[in-house]
């Protein structure tokens, strides 16, 4: 295959990881955010360093405990170094609602997924991962209930996404 093409392929199949993540850390599906790691890969975010089981068993109860988060990517580029490759997505993420105590609830940040990726077995997925948090801002006071009916994001099987894909089955 034309080396342009199978770069393009590779940086393809790098930026679905990093939304495969995103994904799976807004519904709640760890089996996903899971997927996007290799088994021996480590994390590295604000007050957390492990290993991915280790990763997920610490942003569980964390993410449960409030109502949602929603994690954008903006600009991502991606360096391929054969099976290697080191991945730079901007991402704005914003976290909202929960019970009191819990720590910090209803703000927004902006990071950096550094990610040394790597391809094993015709695979991509995170092998390090770096979540620069580049900034915060307290959001609290600023949500608004829902201005009317209309569909909703949830966080189990009723999200509109598995409902779709269960009726395409």
């Amino acid at each position: 295959m034309d080396r342009a093409l199978q770069d393009l392929i590779d940086k393809q199949a790098i930026r679905e990881v990093v939304l495969t993540y995103c994904r799976g850390i807004d519904r709640l599906d760890f089996d996903l955010v899971r997927s996007a790691y290799h088994p021996d890969a480590i994390d590295h975010h604000t007050g957390f360093d492990g290993n991915i089981d280790e990763y997920i068993a610490w942003v569980t109860p964390k993410l449960s405990a409030i109502g949602g988060t929603m994690h954008h990517i903006g600009n991502h580029l991606v360096e391929l170094h054969g099976d290697h490759a080191i991945s730079e997505a901007y991402s704005m993420s914003t976290h909202w609602g929960g019970p009191e105590g819990i720590g910090m609830i209803n703000f927004t940040s902006g990071a950096r997924f550094i990610d040394h990726m790597e391809r094993r077995n015709g695979r991509w997925a995170i092998k390090e991962r770096w979540a620069v948090r580049e900034w915060t801002r307290s959001d609290e006071g600023r949500f608004v209930n829902p201005e009317g009916p209309g569909p909703r994001g949830r966080r189990d099987a009723s999200d509109p996404l598995t409902t779709l894909r269960s009726s395409l089955e």
